[in-house]
């Protein structure tokens, strides 16, 4: 792998309907690079959290657009990625890797 793990693995997602994936489908949501394919999605989490990986989906999101006053902008494009974890490995807990 070329590319640091901390850098494909951005951020944790954590809303209700990801917790809810968590506790159900041994599902955890991260933000992750918008550049990043599944594979290297892949790896970096394997890597990080030391788990095997099931299946990776991924969600290209648009920016919304924010007003602050009389100024208008634009939120950034980001990326997510559910990544299910396989049966029989220990459940991610979202600090382990920091």
């Amino acid at each position: 792998m070329s590319i640091d793990p901390y850098k494909i693995i951005l951020r944790p997602v954590i809303t209700e309907k990801t917790t809810l994936l968590k506790e159900k489908n041994r599902e955890v949501c991260f933000e992750v690079n918008k550049h990043a394919n599944k594979i290297e999605i892949k790896e970096a989490v394997e890597q990080l959290f030391r788990v095997k990986i099931e299946r990776i989906r991924t969600v290209s999101k648009k920016g919304k657009k924010r007003r602050v006053g009389r100024n208008e902008g634009w939120k950034r494009d980001w990326k997510k990625a559910y990544v299910k974890i396989k049966e029989g490995e220990k459940m991610i807990e979202y600090f382990e890797a920091v």
